[in-house]
């Protein structure tokens, strides 16, 4: 298993599936290839004090060092982001909601994305898009 590095992979991850837990958030990317799966991990600050996040981060590597050669699958990057019930959650229950949301995001990976819709951030349009300018001409 390795470590995903660049912000490139980060951001790419994010376009994939996404399986909310309470503790964390999965985003999955499928390479395309039949290499190790890679890991990277978010914990911002929104978490908690630096102390804090350490803790949420150590329990999330810890999560995927115990679980990953049966649940992560090769070729697939995976970034979890953590929730501040990281802090509390049960290790147990960790460890089953990374399964379940491993499944989800497979299952989910069928489709294209999330820039599928016409609705929230991925893809359509909004009406920033159009501005004073576009009024004026329309006349």
């Amino acid at each position: 298993m390795e470590r995903l590095r660049k912000r490139s992979d980060f951001l790419a991850a994010g376009k994939g599936p996404r399986a909310p837990t309470p503790a964390f958030v999965l985003q999955m990317l499928r390479r395309g290839d039949e290499d190790a799966p890679r890991v990277g991990l978010t914990v911002s600050r929104k978490v908690g004090t630096a102390t804090e996040r350490n803790r949420a981060r150590r329990r999330l590597r810890e999560m995927v060092r115990l679980s990953g050669a049966d649940v992560l699958q090769p070729g697939h990057d995976y970034v979890l982001i953590a929730r501040r019930s990281a802090l509390e959650h049960p290790f147990e229950r960790l460890m089953a909601d990374l399964r379940g949301a491993v499944r989800r995001a497979g299952r989910d990976s069928g489709s294209t994305g999330r820039d599928s819709g016409a609705t929230g951030r991925g893809g359509g349009s909004s009406s920033r898009e159009s501005g004073p300018s576009d009024k004026r001409t329309a006349r």
